[in-house]
């Protein structure tokens, strides 16, 4: 096959036409580990709170290498020194900074998968590497932060790095929540590299501030919106219902991949080449159709959580600035499990409580830099007069309780 016919166009309802810009990056993509993204939603369960919100993790990682082929133009306009093989590594990292995401990622995390998708990213950058005869070996150094120009990883994993440049606006785009548009462009034309450390001039400090405010809330609004984050638990408590369900011997219809997560205890230490090749069979139709079964299932526990999703008929939640009393969890869960016939630990499935973070910048993390007309760095929180600034670096804490509907009345 030519090279010139590798050189294809995406069609992208945001950015309009985004190129792909060598052969390599073609050949990534068209690998079967990258086609999976497709198969994998970017917002998990949000399609149930925001109907529009079925864009995959495909579109997002091609959206950011596009953000990344703009920001490596910005820099060079400005004399920052970049190699052909820099540039070439940059669109590599970016593009398969989230390949180790699973489908519902954070729910399989907190169930039957513990690997962080962050390590597992790695995991297929390395057989990808081996693959494509060490072709990888740049993006991957520059990945796990030990390529000594600092700015280029920052470009990838930081706090105004092209994966978020990219997810904000799209995941506003497609859920509707308008308050979470960017404008990334204006921010990219902002970027610059002083001391190989990636900073923002001056000029775009209201740029940033609208970045953030836009971060926190798309967190309220879509990420943390509660009714995500019930489907998201109650995705998390129905695979850890099927899990204890086959470790005790009973039959749990589900794909072969999925069985195999649940089966095998699996970790970062050993999570082996075979793992990640069960582990790449892994998309949403897996759970999907998992689901599907399991709300006929002989278990009270599976089925109920099962048909909760599928049909949309979810637990309440009720969020609190204060912590709710042990009591009251403590009441319902006896109650619940005397009227469905479960033990207190079963009705725990259903009966739960918990907390959620919103921090839109933080002061501990790589901060956001801020060049100033006399050439010193200040960061954003010091350098912006706006005072929701310095609020917007303090988390923001919620608690949660669970509960079935029929303890509403309670």
């Amino acid at each position: 096959m030519s090279n010139i016919n590798k050189l294809k166009i995406f069609n992208d309802p945001i950015y309009g036409f985004i190129t792909i810009p060598n052969s390599l990056i073609y050949d990534l993509i068209q690998h079967p580990y990258f086609q999976r993204l497709r198969r994998i939603s970017q917002m998990g369960l949000s399609y149930l709170v925001y109907p529009g919100a079925h864009h995959t993790r495909f579109h997002h990682a091609i959206g950011a290498m596009h953000m990344m082929q703009k920001a490596v133009e910005v820099l060079r306009f400005k004399e920052v020194q970049i190699s052909k093989e820099e540039e070439n590594a940059l669109y590599i990292a970016i593009l398969l900074h989230d390949i180790g995401h699973g489908p519902y990622s954070h729910a399989m995390e907190h169930s039957i998968v513990e690997v962080h998708h962050e390590e597992v990213s790695l995991f297929f950058m390395n057989q990808l590497n081996a693959e494509f005869e060490g072709q990888l070996s740049l993006a991957i150094q520059i990945f796990k932060g030990e390529y000594h120009r600092k700015f280029m990883l920052q470009l990838i994993s930081s706090q105004l790095d092209m994966d978020r440049m990219d997810y904000l606006k799209r995941d506003s785009f497609y859920s509707g929540v308008a308050e979470g548009n960017i404008n990334s462009d204006r921010l990219i034309q902002m970027l610059n590299v002083m001391d190989d450390v990636l900073v923002m001039e001056e000029k775009g400090i209201y740029s940033i501030e609208k970045f953030l405010m836009a971060r926190r809330l798309m967190y309220w609004q879509a990420y943390l919106h509660k009714t995500s984050l019930v489907a998201e638990l109650t995705l998390t408590k129905t695979l850890q219902r099927a899990k204890e369900l086959l470790h005790k011997g009973i039959d749990v219809e589900c794909s072969r991949p999925l069985k195999y997560f649940m089966e095998h205890k699996i970790t970062p230490d050993n999570f082996s080449n075979d793992d990640l090749n069960t582990f790449a069979q892994l998309d949403d139709s897996d759970i999907v159709s998992a689901l599907k079964n399991w709300q006929f299932h002989e278990d009270f526990i599976l089925s109920s959580l099962s048909k909760m999703i599928i049909n949309r008929d979810l637990s309440k939640i009720k969020l609190n600035s204060e912590k709710f009393p042990a009591e009251v969890l403590e009441a319902m869960t006896v109650r619940f499990s005397k009227e469905n016939n479960i033990t207190q630990q079963e009705a725990k499935y259903f009966i739960f409580k918990g907390k959620i973070k919103n921090q839109a910048y933080s002061k501990d993390a790589e901060p956001i830099r801020i060049l100033k007309k006399d050439k010193t760095i200040e960061d954003v929180v010091e350098a912006s007069d706006q005072l929701n600034l310095k609020a917007l670096s303090k988390p923001v804490t919620k608690y949660f309780i669970c509960y079935p509907k029929q303890l509403e009345e309670f």
